[in-house]
């Protein structure tokens, strides 16, 4: 290698390093941004819960420390971060919205303060605490009543959510793969609920191997495209729609 050449490779690798860096601080700097949105009870009470401001309102939101889907998650602030910083692109007016593994209810009060109609679904058990975290925050504030409903992956979709009636403009996930043993199921109900011009907005916490290659499976049916990365919390926010529908070009990805 002549002199010149090695010149020119460190030159490439000193910007390479640079541009890391910058998006090192850049995803600091925004996570820092995301996680001040959360805040805490100032006196102890007799339930649990955590305060969240987005929309232009402070949220209450009741958990419980006995199951995954009664805590908000990080991949939940990510995805409400998105949705209020990107109001105008992806304006959720009067549309038509799914949270499907809605938990705590988080993401679903934030789209419905942003003018959606709202349809959060999860598991019967989690019902009551989703149904009340969602009502006492949309209550007066909303354009429209949202809906609470149950939804285990993979069962009754058609008796429940048949395709001839239901439309939905979006479908929102925040953590929905994770060790649990309903992957299929999972991919099955995002296949039965989406549309041609359905938009999904999935924030996405990578663990395990097993898990991740989720994706993989995901991209058979869908075409993705990465909206923010996050390093620091190992979290990706996908857009994704059916094979060929999206207008810019999907995501290479491979695990």
């Amino acid at each position: 290698m002549d002199l010149t050449s090695s010149q020119h490779n460190l030159h490439n690798e000193l910007i390479r390093k640079i541009e890391r860096q910058a998006g090192e601080k850049e995803d600091e700097q925004i996570v820092a941004e995301i996680m001040r949105r959360r805040f805490f009870p100032t006196v102890i009470t007799h339930k649990a819960w955590e305060g969240f401001h987005f929309a232009g309102h402070e949220i209450r939101i009741t958990e419980a420390t006995d199951c995954y889907g009664a805590v908000v998650w990080p991949s939940a602030l990510v995805l409400c971060y998105f949705l209020e910083t990107n109001s105008k692109q992806y304006n959720l007016v009067d549309k038509n919205v799914i949270e499907i593994g809605a938990g705590t209810g988080l993401v679903s009060v934030v789209a419905s303060l942003l003018g959606a109609l709202v349809t959060a679904t999860d598991l019967p058990e989690l019902l009551g605490n989703l149904q009340h975290n969602v009502l006492q925050n949309t209550k007066l504030k909303s354009k429209h009543r949202p809906c609470v409903k149950e939804l285990s992956w993979g069962i009754d979709l058609e008796k429940n959510f048949p395709r001839a009636s239901c439309h939905f403009d979006y479908i929102m996930a925040a953590d929905v793969v994770y060790h649990h043993p309903f992957l299929d199921e999972l991919l099955l109900t995002f296949d039965h609920l989406c549309k041609n011009d359905t938009v999904i907005l999935w924030a996405m916490k990578f663990r395990l191997d097993k898990e991740n290659q989720f994706v993989g499976r995901f991209q058979t049916l869908f075409d993705l495209e990465v909206l923010s990365n996050f390093p620091s919390l190992n979290i990706t926010l996908y857009k994704a729609m059916r094979k060929g529908r999206m207008k810019v070009r999907p995501s290479k990805l491979s695990f």
